[in-house]
């Protein structure tokens, strides 16, 4: 069995949309939560006014990690979306057999005309 080669492309890039998606979310916004948080170390003690279970929550690198990942998770989701369609999306019939069909529809509407008018 053959597949496309546009379904073989969505499948690609499903594959690879969701691969980036996971992998830079759990290299970034995973591990600063890690290493921020109670299991990675709490070197001002816990301060109810700036930390949430032992995360700052007004770190700059949050800020700049947060919103990169968000990004970078809805490029992903659009990628796997667009490839999903890709994937799912019927092949276009070829022009020469439109052709073919819209001859005999064609003839077909004429000779039921033909068969009306008498």
């Amino acid at each position: 069995m053959l597949i496309a080669k546009d379904k073989l492309i969505g499948a690609i890039i499903v594959v690879v949309g969701a691969l980036l998606g996971i992998i830079y979310v759990l290299g970034s916004l995973v591990d600063f939560l890690m290493t921020t948080s109670l299991f990675g170390g709490l070197e001002n003690g816990f301060d109810i006014t700036s930390s949430w279970l032992g995360v700052d929550l007004f770190d700059w690198r949050l800020f700049v990690v947060a919103p990169m990942t968000l990004v970078v998770v809805l490029v992903a989701i659009i990628a796997v979306w667009i490839g999903y369609s890709m994937l799912t999306t019927p092949a276009p019939v070829p022009l020469e057999e439109l052709e073919e069909e819209l001859a005999a529809e064609e003839e077909e509407l004429s000779i039921e005309d033909e068969e009306d008018e008498e």
